[in-house]
């Protein structure tokens, strides 16, 4: 079995009969023809174009995966020629839910898709082999020994907690639908050892039912496909400019008049927003701020800290065709591409990856790896920045999500929480779109003794909002709120 951290399970093989055939001893009067068929479910014209299709041959399927009484029905005819083997079939409990984590197997019951496929040989076990007596139908006469013990199946526990599952795909399905969105990711996060609680992808499909299956709605997108992350990474820009020891969060950078020219490009926030601090920076979430104190930085400073933070680098979860993202080398840069840079373009990163460095500000500066598997141990993780400057990061968040900000909308009652907005555009043909976006938010809870790091992206939402404040900050504030109840996490002092 495949099961949630708690024993629950999320994948089981279920006991199923195979009915096969031998074409050559099969009766070739038409009546019992059509009593097989009938047992079968199957058309007579099927049932007989399949016997001429293999005459030549000695096997054939008859109908395979069939339950047990179902099977037996057809082997009480006695018809000769038609013979059966116990095989197994794969049952997913949590259908659409946790589809893509879990990946699905093909007909044989062989990994063809996510965990499934990445434990294969270790969910699968190896065969055993005995030597015995048989009859011409094929049932045991005598056993005369074993030549080589079978070795079952290991028990897979996923980090993933089913009920948080649950309730992370219903939060994000729904903000996808409301927004009328391409698609969506929330992951979930445990802060103080890196274990994925919840993981889900929108599109999804039911395992259990794959007819008219969406290929869409088998990547698990957390995971495999990446994007520009946009304003989320400014906070981690904002990290090395802290650790560099140049600057105070009380720094005064002057943002006006709201645009500035660097190399051939003009960057430019919404608004002229004047003299901002660095609580001011992120809250309003200014790329002229930014690039302003990204370009007083050592030309490969903040990219030394994306790197220590694991961007670029595959995460190391072993799931199939985990993505390592992008993150160019710094050889000669220019300053457009260094300012950039600290706004979150120029670099892709998975959703996984987003998390996994978001964990160095909620975890006293060190980053914790992810992991799709229960830990019995905490790992030992990175320091990725002092704990210091980590602390003041997490304070700086807690006031980017006050009453009176656009993050406003990711806070939860009871709770103090800290995070990020982003809002970023796609690219085309053309290169970045002027109508098409992803609506993200970044943020961790509680901030008095962080438990949880949870990251949303809505991709490209059509129903009005686009800003990830409006988006994704909703989704945050109830899947987190919901998982720290669930999770027995103690209520924070007041919020600000």
């Amino acid at each position: 079995m495949i099961t949630d951290r708690n024993g629950e399970p999320l994948a089981i093989s279920t006991p199923v009969v195979t009915l096969w055939a031998n074409p050559q001893e099969l009766p070739e009067d038409g009546i019992q023809q059509v009593v097989l068929a009938r047992e079968l479910g199957i058309s007579l014209d099927a049932l007989q174009s399949r016997i001429e299709r293999f005459s030549e041959h000695e096997f054939m399927y008859l109908r395979r995966h069939m339950t047990p009484d179902d099977a037996q029905r057809v082997l009480d005819l006695r018809m000769p020629g038609v013979y059966s083997r116990p095989e197994y079939k794969r049952y997913y409990p949590a259908g659409e839910v946790a589809a893509q984590i879990l990946g699905v197997t093909n007909v044989d019951d062989q990994g063809q898709e996510g965990m499934e496929l990445a434990y294969q040989p270790y969910l699968a076990g190896h065969t055993g082999q005995r030597r015995i007596i048989q009859d011409r139908r094929g049932r045991l006469v005598r056993e005369l020994g074993v030549v080589k013990e079978a070795q079952p199946g290991g028990e897979l526990v996923l980090s993933i907690d089913q009920r948080l599952q649950y309730m992370a795909y219903r939060e994000l399905r729904s903000a996808v639908l409301k927004n009328e969105a391409d698609g969506g990711v929330a992951i979930m996060m445990d802060v103080r050892n890196g274990e994925v609680l919840a993981m889900a992808n929108y599109p999804s499909y039911n395992p259990n039912n794959r007819a008219g299956l969406d290929p869409q709605g088998l990547r698990n997108q957390a995971v495999v496909d990446v994007f520009e992350p946009g304003s989320v990474m400014k906070p981690l820009a904002m990290m090395a400019v802290l650790e560099s020891g140049e600057f105070s969060p009380n720094e005064v950078i002057d943002t006006s008049p709201g645009w500035m020219r660097i190399d051939r490009f003009t960057i430019r926030d919404i608004r002229n927003y004047g003299k901002l601090d660095f609580s001011g920076i992120l809250e309003k979430s200014s790329n002229i701020g930014m690039s302003k104190l990204a370009l007083q930085m050592p030309d490969t400073a903040i990219w030394e800290k994306y790197n220590q933070l694991g961007l670029g680098q595959a995460p190391g979860t072993g799931f199939p065709g985990e993505s390592a993202g992008s993150l160019p080398a710094p050889v000669r840069w220019s300053r457009s591409e260094r300012a950039a840079l600290s706004y979150g373009y120029g670099l892709s990163v998975s959703p996984l990856q987003l998390a996994s460095a978001y964990t160095a500000i909620a975890n006293k500066g060190i980053r914790m790896s992810p992991s799709l598997l229960r830990l019995n141990d905490t790992p030992q993780g990175t320091q990725a920045v002092a704990p210091g400057v980590a602390e003041q990061l997490l304070g700086l968040l807690e006031t980017s999500v006050g009453p009176n900000t656009g993050g406003r909308r990711a806070r939860v009652e009871g709770y103090r929480v800290a995070g990020k907005t982003g809002t970023v555009r796609k690219t085309d043909a053309s290169g970045y779109s002027q109508t098409a976006y992803r609506s993200v938010f970044a943020g961790i809870a509680p901030v008095s003794d962080p438990r949880v790091v949870t990251v949303i992206m809505i991709d490209h939402p059509k129903a009005g909002d686009i800003y990830g404040g409006a988006v994704a900050a909703p989704v945050f504030s109830s899947i987190t709120g919901n998982a720290l109840r669930l999770l027995d996490v103690p209520p924070d002092d007041e919020s600000i």
